[in-house]
This record gives structure tokens, C-alpha cells and sequence, in this order.
């Protein structure tokens, strides 16, 4: 299930102890939206194993400032609650599932 994060509910899902994936996106963003089709089906996939969250840029400046965003889509993943790798501009289903398998070992 693909999650809403703000940030008022950042700091709790991060603590919720599963892997976190965060898509940080734009509604007037072009690649967001080409990646966003990607981004859902991966929520529904790894329902259970994996939080996949969508950050919008513009109504959430704690988390972009707190990350340095300064590029979208960018999409970090966090392992134990620290940011252990990130995705910088639109890429392939398969780059996106390579770097969550990762936080899964």
C-alpha cells in the first residue's frame, strides 16, 4: 500500500522498524509522474516488507530540507532509520526493485 508521508507522520514511519522508500515528487513534475506508475506497483508488491511512501516537494519542506532535495523524482531508501542509498532522476522498474531487494537482506 502506497503511504502518504507529510512531515508530521516522517519521523513515526521511520520508526515503524520495516525499510522505508520515499519517492519525493511534484504534481507538475513530467518524470515524476512517468515513474509514478513504477512507484505504485512496487507499493502493492512489497506490501509487507517494505513502506513505499510518496514525499510531494511542495507541501512537505521539513523532509526536503532535512534530505537536501534538490533534484526530482529523487527516491531514498532507508534501512534502520538512516538513508542508505538513493535514485536521482527517472530510472527502471528493475533499478528500483535491485536497490529494495538490497534493503531486504
Amino acid at each position: 500500500m502506497l503511504r502518504t508521508i507529510t512531515d508530521e507522520n516522517f519521523n513515526e514511519v521511520l520508526n515503524e522498524g520495516m525499510p522505508l522508500v520515499l519517492d519525493f515528487w511534484a504534481g507538475w513534475c513530467g518524470p515524476c509522474r512517468a515513474i509514478a506508475p513504477i512507484i505504485d506497483g512496487l507499493a502493492s508488491e512489497y506490501d509487507g516488507k517494505v513502506i513505499i511512501g510518496k514525499v510531494n516537494v511542495d507541501e512537505n519542506n521539513e523532509i526536503v530540507s532535512r534530505y537536501g532535495i534538490r533534484n526530482i523524482p529523487t527516491v531514498m531508501f532507508f534501512k534502520d532509520g538512516q538513508s542508505v542509498d538513493k535514485q536521482v532522476g527517472a530510472a527502471a522498474r528493475s533499478a528500483y526493485v535491485g536497490k529494495i531487494e538490497e534493503l531486504l537482506k
